[in-house]
């Protein structure tokens, strides 16, 4: 039995000119069918494919372009922004340097009308003082003279008596004159 399929397989390689014509036939009008239904459509769905593709692709480079333009315009926009915090900072640094030497210039103008004042006022009691010991140095020289003398003086004589005094002390002293 083996023999007999090993024969009729043999016929299935063997070309024979009828089965030839009618495979060539048939694939013909497969070939027309296809060409005539399919390969339009299917070419069709290639292009629309294609076409779409094609413009994901562009739509994709434009948004990369608009990417790339936005970081640029966020780069420009941070270095310009870090500019002015650095213009900020200086002004800043400027103005608190400035205003701490206008203070330091007022508190050293204050010191100075303070010490002025100060010194004003010294000198003001100072002769205070001295007309107060000019008075007491004539009363004391007057009341002397007249408790040696015995009597009271005229007001010629008291006068003349008190500038002998007078000129005979050295206030210059209590001045702050001499040194």
């Amino acid at each position: 039995m083996l023999p007999a399929v090993v024969a009729s397989d043999a016929s299935l390689i063997t070309p024979e000119l009828g089965l030839s014509i009618w495979t060539l036939v048939t694939f013909l009008i497969v070939l027309f069918v296809l060409k005539k239904f399919a390969f339009g459509k299917i070419a069709a769905l290639l292009d629309e494919r294609r076409d779409a593709v094609r413009k994901n692709l562009e739509a994709a480079e434009h948004a990369r372009e608009e990417a790339e333009r936005l970081l640029g315009e966020y780069k420009e926009q941070l270095a310009k922004s870090r500019h002015e915090a650095s213009d900020i900072l200086e002004r800043a640094r400027t103005t608190a340097a400035e205003q701490q030497r206008q203070l330091s210039d007022e508190l050293a103008a204050e010191r100075e009308k303070g010490i002025a004042a100060a010194q004003q006022a010294i000198a003001a009691e100072t002769q205070q003082s001295l007309d107060r010991i000019k008075t007491e140095i004539a009363d004391l020289t007057l009341l002397a003279t007249e408790k040696v003398l015995g009597h009271a003086l005229n007001e010629a004589e008291q006068k003349r008596l008190v500038e002998e005094a007078l000129a005979g002390v050295d206030f210059s002293a209590l001045h702050g004159d001499a040194k």
